[in-house]
């Protein structure tokens, strides 16, 4: 055996196969078959052989012994005619199924199950052969159809795969040249019967260099014919002893050879030997011999019979093949099957060790056993004898190989190519790539963090989220310069006590470093503290304040101008590589254009809020009726106004008028219309009309402005005397009543729709509402989202109020104050602030962009005390003036308010003495007791009194006049029966 350039091991089949081509065409059929059968009985150690061929009459389906070779005269009848169909036979199986058979020759008996026709089925004795041969056959083919067998007689042992491989070959070869062109001589007799020349067929082994021997182990006899005599360079005079042969061999390779003939002999195996011989001319050459032996009754062998064909030309193919093996740049080694190292390259022997010391002794016990799964995976591969490759850490010098392990018939080889240069350039390569997908991954991730960062705050935010970990960085710092001055706009990780030093001074003088990088535009990278105070020994004390020891200093700019620095800090001292400059410069670039579109947007912000806040009231009124907390906040997303508003409007009487509304839409336009709505309410408010009345007039203000002006609004009217509030709703959400118990009610009275899309009149409910209760109003800002419903949202709201701290700042919290002193209504004016911040907290947090604007009005209601009422029924006459004069006397009197005594008997005598001389009755005086005394007369006309300018001679009309002078405030509402006019005293301090 040897190794071909593939690491393949080669066989002597592979020598035998090429002297195919190397007979020539001048054989004649025969003589083609003849050697065909006699190469198939040397390849197989076979002790004969014979060709059948089908060639009875047409139909007969008979199979004659046309040529043999090596059987017994005594066995040829047997097996001189026998049928294509008798499958005991191994030429008729092969003929049947047209494929390799091996199968006994001794036994031809076919059991009766298997052959019906029992009678036909001969008994093949073959004594004359014996019982353990056994009979290889292959099929020879005429156009593609089998027509005949060649076959090898052999012993028990079973042809290998190597052989059976040749025999088919050998099979087609001899088809293919019999079925080829001929000779133009045309013959009429089968091939077989032609003459045997004898001269043609070993004059092709001659040129083949194949010659064939025999040697009669008895008697020391060998003979050679002429193609082996002149294979050796033996004279055809020589001895014919064994000696003769031996004497021939290279003494290196006598004690190989001869163990090889002696364990043939004791085996009765097979022989065979590759040596070289020294002919007698003094050439040297390689030849390959094998033989078969036969043996006499006894199972003793009597006689070698070979072949020898000439190896020299392949031997030094394969020692130059060898040659490269041994010296080429990567490592080989092979192994037999018990995995022992049978071949060592040079380069293998630095890594397994040298030749001497591991050749023939297990791989595993040296530095491959070492290698992770190296083992198995050597073991799977000759298990499934398909080739495969990978890569393995060598232990000895800790470099990476790609082993190829490809499995040979007696083993294993194995190719080691060093790949540790190529993995580290793929895995810089890698790293490379790893590397830039990375940073185009941070440029995108921070790209689209910024693309929704809408304020300042939210760029600081994105930039230290994305700047910060990546680079293992501690302090993010972004300053602007406005004027000479750099401003602190965000920052992370940095001493509150450092960015009060820093926030606001001058660039040029107070910070030269950021200076120099926005006046230069480029950055600036900082390994150390050291190399801080190197370059700005003025601030020395910086790094110890800010608790920083590395710093890039990057600027900012946008639209092609510097607006301020970036500065990424670090705990500890770092360089900066050129990964991580590239990247922080390009980061820093997408934050400056980030950062100069949200300081665009807070400036916008900022003024859009303003003017929200001139919008709505400054400052609310604080009737005694109730005690109010609103809260307005703007839309987080948008710079655009919006058009809620809210207002408290004290009437007349003690009563209070709530107001709340949301003009639709955003813009300069909506909080217009916003203004004029509030002015128009304030107006309606003060002439005292219902609140159906003013929705009226309100729905005709907003369809005026055309027809894609909408507004929702809520009016109500709260009387503090009888605890009824009247209310009406165009299109806005329903208010929630906190009772003093804590429940929460819904007071979803019935709503008309929007301003501008209703058609009047309005409807207006009055509903009695508890004492010391909580009105709550609000926009749908409040209550609905994308998320979530106003239905929704009108429980959640609900439910928040029910919750703990909802129950203890909407609760009464004590005895409410009969319209009390101004502390009492400070405190629980807290409280409902509270509340205020508690409802926005929980329905729109400020994690949560809104896309609307939200206002929320919370009143706790009071009552007037009973005290502090004096209601009379006067009669419809003169005498009523006096009478009235005499009640407002006496209820003064018990709430010592003896200095109003005289200006209210003046306005009650005046009221009452028009309504005698003008109107018409039932006529009521009615004095109310609270923060001023009210002085209300009542009569069932709908005349409204007017002042009137009175000659000098005039009699009347001073009246009205006298009553403006003598009150604070003064005025007429209408009633459900008529009219009320009333007057309003202020009540000194001690006395309220």
């Amino acid at each position: 055996m040897s190794m071909d350039p593939a690491g393949r091991v080669r066989t002597w089949c592979d020598e035998r196969l090429p002297l195919l081509s190397a007979v020539g065409g001048q054989l004649t059929d025969r003589e083609v078959m003849e050697y065909a059968l006699t190469q198939a009985v040397s390849e197989l150690g076979g002790i004969a052989g014979a060709v059948h061929w089908s060639c009875g009459p047409a139909g007969s389906h008979e199979l004659r012994l046309v040529l043999a070779g090596g059987l017994p005269p005594s066995a040829l009848p047997e097996w001189e005619e026998i049928r294509e169909d008798d499958p005991a036979l191994a030429p008729a199986r092969a003929v049947q199924e047209g494929a390799f058979v091996w199968m006994p020759a001794a036994d031809g008996r076919v059991p009766e199950a298997r052959h019906p026709d029992a009678e036909r089925v001969r008994t093949h004795t073959h004594g004359r052969l014996p019982e353990a041969t056994m009979v290889a056959a292959v099929p020879l083919f005429a156009e593609n159809t089998p027509v005949g067998a060649l076959s090898v007689f052999t012993g028990p042992g079973a042809p290998t795969t190597e052989q059976r491989g040749f025999l088919l070959e050998m099979a087609r070869w001899a088809s293919g040249r019999l079925s080829g062109p001929r000779p133009a001589a045309g013959r009429g007799h089968p091939w077989w019967q032609e003459q045997p020349a004898g001269s043609g067929l070993r004059q092709a082994l001659v040129a083949a260099r194949v010659g064939s021997w025999e040697w009669d182990i008895r008697t020391g006899e060998m003979v050679w014919d002429t193609a082996g005599l002149r294979l050796l360079g033996i004279p055809e005079d020589y001895e014919r002893r064994i000696e003769s042969w031996v004497a021939l061999i290279h003494p290196e390779d006598v004690p190989r050879v001869m163990a090889a003939t002696q364990e043939a002999l004791h085996g009765h195996g097979v022989y065979e030997a590759e040596y070289r011989v020294c002919r007698p001319d003094g050439t040297t050459g390689w030849v390959q011999s094998r033989a078969h032996l036969a043996l006499n009754g006894h199972g003793e062998p009597v006689r070698m019979i070979g072949r020898v064909w000439d190896t020299t030309e392949s031997r030094i193919a394969r020692e130059s093949v060898g040659q490269a093996l041994r010296f080429m740049s990567d490592a080989f080694w092979a192994v037999n099957r018990e995995w022992r190292i049978t071949f060592l390259n040079v380069e293998a022997e630095r890594l397994v060790g040298p030749s001497v010391d591991v050749l023939g002794g297990p791989l595993w016990d040296g530095p491959a056993g070492l290698v992770p799964e190296l083992e198995t995976r050597c073991r799977h591969a000759a298990l499934d004898g398909t080739p495969t490759g990978f890569d393995i850490e060598w232990p000895t010098d800790s470099r990476w190989y790609h082993i190829r392990l490809v499995p040979v018939p007696d083993g294993l080889t194995a190719y080691l190519t060093d790949v540790t240069d190529t993995r580290n350039r793929a895995a810089r390569r890698e790293a490379a790539e790893r590397s830039a997908a990375e940073q185009a991954a941070r440029i995108r991730g921070l790209t689209s963090a910024l693309a929704e960062a809408v304020t300042t705050h939210d760029v600081v935010e994105v930039a230290a989220a994305h700047m910060l970990a990546p680079f293992g960085a501690s302090g993010l710092l972004i300053q602007v310069l406005e004027g000479e001055r750099l401003h602190v706009v965000g920052a992370v990780g940095y001493p509150q006590a450092f960015l009060r030093k820093i926030d606001g001074i001058a660039a040029a003088e107070g910070h030269p470093l950021l200076h120099d990088v926005i006046a230069s535009r480029h950055h600036r990278f900082i390994a150390s503290a050291t190399e801080y105070v190197e370059l700005a020994p003025a601030l020395a004390d910086y790094p110890a304040l800010a608790e920083k020891n590395a710093w890039a200093i990057l600027p900012l700019i946008a639209s092609g101008e510097p607006s301020g620095v970036c500065v990424v800090s670090f705990a500890e001292p770092r360089s900066f590589t050129a990964d991580d400059r590239t990247l922080l410069t390009a980061l820093s670039g997408m934050v400056a254009h980030a950062l100069a579109r949200a300081r665009l947007y807070d400036a916008e912000h900022a003024r859009a809020q303003a003017l929200q806040r001139g919008l709505l009231p400054q400052e609310l009124p604080t009737p005694s009726a109730v005690t109010a907390a609103v809260r307005y906040l703007p839309a987080s997303t948008g710079t655009e106004v919006g058009g809620d508003w809210y207002d408290i409007i004290p009437l007349s009487a003690e009563r209070v008028a709530l107001v709340i509304g949301d003009v639709m839409g955003h813009g300069l336009a909506e909080a217009a219309t916003m203004g004029r709505l509030r002015t128009a309410v304030h107006t309606l408010a003060h002439l005292e009309l219902p609140p159906e009345e003013v929705l009226a007039h309100l729905n005709d203000i907003v369809s005026d402005l055309g027809d894609d002006s909408y507004a929702t609004c809520l009016y109500a009217v709260y009387d503090p005397v009888s605890g009824v509030c009247s209310m009406a709703r165009a299109g806005h959400p329903p208010p929630l009543l906190v009772r003093p118990d804590g429940t929460v009610e819904c007071l979803d009275i019935e709503p008309d729709p929007p301003l501008g899309a209703a058609e009047p009149p309005f409807s207006t409910a009055e509903l009695r509402l508890p004492g010391h209760g909580l009105l709550v109003l609000y926009t749908d800002g409040l209550v609905e989202s994308a998320t979530r419903d106003i239905d929704e949202g009108i429980a959640e709201c609900s439910r928040v109020l029910t919750t703990d701290p909802g129950r203890r700042l909407a609760g009464p919290g004590g005895p409410p104050p009969a319209c009390g002193p101004d502390e009492d209504h400070r405190a629980d004016r807290k409280r409902l602030d509270r509340l205020c911040d508690t409802l926005l907290d929980a329905m729109v947090p400020a994690q949560q962009l809104t896309a609307d604007d939200t206002a929320v009005l919370v009143a706790r209601l009071h009552r007037t005390a009973p005290g502090n009422i004096a209601v009379w029924q006067l009669p419809d006459e003169p005498v009523a003036a006096s009478l009235a004069r005499d009640h407002v006397r006496g209820r003064l009197g018990e709430w010592h308010l003896d200095e109003l005594i005289t200006t209210t008997e003046l306005l009650a005598s005046e009221l009452v003495g028009n309504v005698v001389r003008h109107a018409r009755g039932p006529v009521h005086l009615r004095l109310l007791r609270g923060r001023s005394l009210i002085c209300e007369v009542s009569d069932g006309s709908a005349t409204t009194p007017r002042i009137r300018r009175a000659a000098e001679m005039d009699e009347g009309g001073r009246g009205l006049q006298l009553v403006a002078a003598l009150s604070q405030r003064w005025g007429t509402r209408y009633t459900a029966d008529g009219k009320c006019i009333w007057t309003e005293q202020p009540i000194p301090p001690q006395r309220s």
